[in-house]
């Protein structure tokens, strides 16, 4: 491996940071042309230890390099000093399952979104509750490294997308608000659309208008809100339950 090569690779592919990023990745299908570790057999240990399923195929794509060299690939050094790049799945393959009905499982809508961590915690949500993909609208890039860390290699186990709210795929919308009814009250099919506003905003005019209904979180009384990731695992945990 050179760093020339790794550079190159780097303008098209998706950086993974960190040994539980590459570990999702490579469980769930991703194509990695290029895989370094400082620590070589220590990484293939700690994955006999709590990933044996993809430890023969991490043995195969692992590099090790110096700490300097790994350090110069990587905007932000990982603990466990191992990064990965993965080739990016097809957008269209993406649009083509966003838009496939009947679902088995709703897709999140993030709304002009604005924190990168947020965007990866919700994205990694997404894929532990088995969700058909998580869209966002507005100028963040879903597919960002910082998102990628935050969603520790989740992208690869579910469809991540930026549409504009136009495009949104089909099914009833279900925008998150806190004068919607009370989500306790609502049930949420499979085919459901779960839009959630931005941190600092909310909901957009746009968005408010695609929706089919507006619903919304339990909190008490002059607590202001929750985390966005929060607000996506209690949406999802009650579409889950099939309630009421």
């Amino acid at each position: 491996m050179t760093v020339t090569s790794w550079n190159r690779l780097a303008e098209t592919c998706v950086l993974l940071d960190g040994f539980h990023a590459l570990k999702h990745a490579v469980r769930f299908g991703a194509e990695v042309p290029m895989a370094v570790a400082v620590d070589r057999e220590g990484t293939l240990a700690l994955a006999e230890e709590l990933a044996p399923d993809v430890r023969d195929t991490l043995d195969g794509l692992l590099t090790e390099v110096a700490e300097p060299t790994y350090a110069s690939l990587v905007p932000r050094p990982h603990p466990t000093a191992v990064a990965a790049l993965a080739v990016r799945p097809s957008r269209a393959a993406h649009l083509e399952k966003l838009a496939h009905t009947p679902r088995t499982a709703p897709v999140v809508v993030l709304d002009n979104p604005r924190n990168l961590g947020n965007a990866g915690a919700v994205i990694r949500l997404a894929a532990g509750f088995g969700a058909t993909g998580v869209v966002t609208t507005g100028t963040l890039d879903p597919w960002h490294p910082t998102v990628v860390r935050g969603g520790a290699g989740l992208h690869f186990a579910t469809a991540v997308e930026r549409l504009d709210v136009a495009e949104l795929p089909p099914g009833p919308v279900f925008a998150l608000d806190p004068e919607g009814d009370d989500i306790r009250g609502v049930k949420l099919p499979d085919d459901a659309v779960l839009a959630f506003g931005s941190e600092r905003s909310g909901l957009s005019a746009e968005l408010r208008a695609r929706a089919d209904h507006l619903v919304s979180l339990p909190m008490r009384e002059q607590v202001s809100s929750y985390n966005l990731a929060t607000s996506v695992a209690m949406t999802l945990y009650h579409w889950s339950l099939g309630g009421p």
